[in-house]
């Protein structure tokens, strides 16, 4: 991975403008395929990868969907190879991701390799330039161990910041200093601030995280003035809500950044900023999987291209938004490479684009020509049939926009090019798109 560091400042600076514009200059309408006009191989071999999310999709919390493990049989030929590439796309981020491939692997009853695992954190291993600066990170899980994973060097954690200042953290009574006052000890002054994913204590980490905004990196230090804009926040995984075995959503991560977000304008005036969202909806995350998806062709054995993603997911404003957002990306990509075809300036794109291919010699016709959105029940979204419409997919629209904040809602993106039952229906119907045999 380290030579395709270099280029992909042009993914970063393309993808976050998009995420945060959301133009209206690019195509909106959403992707269909025909299922009269199913494609055919004349080479034997489809050219098409599938991105699944897991949560509400593959399982629900720990009970794995029972479509799921029928499913993947079928995914699997008798050795047991994946007929097509296969990536998983969480935005989960308490782990490993071996201990996900890990997890995976038992409750689907197939192999999953960690190099088919993406969380939602996962695309920080390209984030170099921060990787030797001095971060505090928050969230839950072995969250040193994810951080040096992913590259950063110096790691500051929520419980070392406690410990180090313990007269910060006084909400819970029981977890004040008694008595003596404890002595302070300076850490290294924080430089940037990554929060993987939702914390065990929020009170806690809310309380430090801004007293760490507020003091410049130096939360020991009293506030004297405002320092605006803070010091670099980057945040994973987005989710307002994710499904479990409860019987409704549970709090996600997202709902930790509206907390946070609103904290801190209410006591300085002024917007939290980030200096990067990871995780699905991100144009950011879904470049990172479509490398992954590459990779695993390049592993079967592909020769040709993969032309096609198929993003299968429960949630409409993470997993569809986000599969739809990259579409409109892909053909964005297109449209720049055409028009600078008929004006000569094909060298000028190659060279613009070439963070896309991450490295690769080819042109930038590396990138898919789509990305399909396929929208099942099983999870954050659910069909009632005794409220069900004429046309399915209007109660996907027509909702409260759970998104983030800095995301400009734009309700087509919300709108699935599929709209099925479960995983299993959802991966037939890919299958007989394309017009390759599934068993």
């Amino acid at each position: 991975m380290a030579e395709f560091l270099p280029k992909l400042n042009h993914v970063f600076k393309f993808g976050w403008q998009l995420l945060k514009s959301s133009t209206s200059s690019l195509p909106r309408k959403s992707q269909r395929l025909s299922s009269a006009t199913p494609r055919h191989y004349s080479h034997g071999q489809p050219s098409f990868g599938l991105l699944f999310d897991i949560d509400g999709v593959l399982v629900r919390g720990r009970t794995p969907i029972p479509a799921a493990k029928q499913c993947f049989r079928n995914l699997v030929d008798g050795n047991g190879k994946y007929r097509v590439p296969v990536v998983f796309v969480t935005n989960a981020g308490n782990c490993m991701r071996q201990t996900k491939a890990e997890q995976l692997s038992h409750l689907l009853e197939v192999e999953v390799s960690p190099d088919q695992v993406m969380l939602s954190h996962s695309p920080l291993r390209m984030f170099s330039h921060f990787h030797r600066k001095c971060v505090l990170v928050s969230g839950q899980g072995p969250v040193t161990e994810v951080a040096h994973n992913l590259g950063f060097h110096n790691v500051v954690t929520i419980d070392m910041l406690r410990e180090a200042y313990p007269l910060l953290d006084v909400v819970d009574h029981n977890r004040r200093p008694k008595d003596v006052l404890p002595p302070t000890r300076e850490l290294p002054l924080i430089e940037a601030v990554i929060l993987f994913g939702e914390p065990i204590r929020w009170e806690t980490n809310l309380q430090l995280i801004v007293d760490v905004l507020l003091t410049n990196g130096q939360p020991g230090n009293p506030v004297s003035s405002l320092h605006y804009p803070h010091i670099p926040v980057l945040a994973c995984n987005m989710d307002l809500m994710w499904m479990a075995e409860a019987k409704n959503p549970r709090f996600g991560h997202g709902m930790f950044l509206v907390c946070l977000e609103n904290i801190y304008k209410k006591i300085t005036g002024h917007e939290l900023k980030y200096e990067a969202l990871i995780g699905k909806p991100s144009v950011i995350t879904y470049n990172y999987a479509e490398l992954l998806v590459r990779q695993q062709a390049e592993s079967l054995g592909w020769a040709e291209p993969v032309e096609r993603l198929y993003a299968i997911g429960d949630n409409p404003m993470a997993d569809i938004y986000g599969a739809n957002l990259y579409n409109r990306y892909l053909q964005a990509s297109q449209e720049t490479r055409a028009q600078a075809q008929v004006k000569g300036g094909v060298t000028e794109v190659t060279e613009a684009w070439q963070g896309l291919c991450l490295g690769t010699p080819h042109d930038v016709g590396c990138l898919p020509e789509a990305c399909l959105s396929i929208l099942v029940c099983t999870g954050v979204y659910s069909r009632d049939e005794q409220d069900l419409p004429s046309d399915p997919q209007q109660t996907v629209t027509e909702r409260i926009f759970h998104g983030h904040r800095d995301f400009r809602f734009d309700p087509s993106l919300t709108q699935p090019s599929f709209v099925v039952q479960d995983v299993r229906e959802a991966v037939e119907l890919i299958f007989q798109q394309e017009g390759c045999p599934l068993e």
